[in-house]
């Protein structure tokens, strides 16, 4: 992926590639490279995630970590001062 993307532009980048092999995996199960490629794209999808997570906080109530409900803490993923 691009160096010089922000966080939100790599995540969104790794998200439609993943979507689209999903796509493609529905009309071919049985290519492996394919297959392979999903698990790599799923991995780095989930990395850049958790990288925003950390840094940002939960980009859905899933994300939500500790002995507390934070979700609804702001600010929003939408919110510019999130990014």
């Amino acid at each position: 992926m691009d160096n010089n993307m922000n966080l939100k532009d790599k995540m969104k980048a790794a998200d439609f590639a993943l979507w689209e092999t999903v796509l493609y995996l529905d009309a071919y199960p049985n290519d492996k490279a394919a297959l392979a490629n999903f698990y790599k794209l799923r991995d780095e999808a989930e990395k850049l995630t958790m990288e925003y997570e950390a840094k940002y906080g939960a980009l859905t109530a899933f994300g939500n970590e500790g002995g507390s409900w934070q979700w609804t803490n702001g600010p929003w993923p939408w919110e510019s001062e999130a990014n």
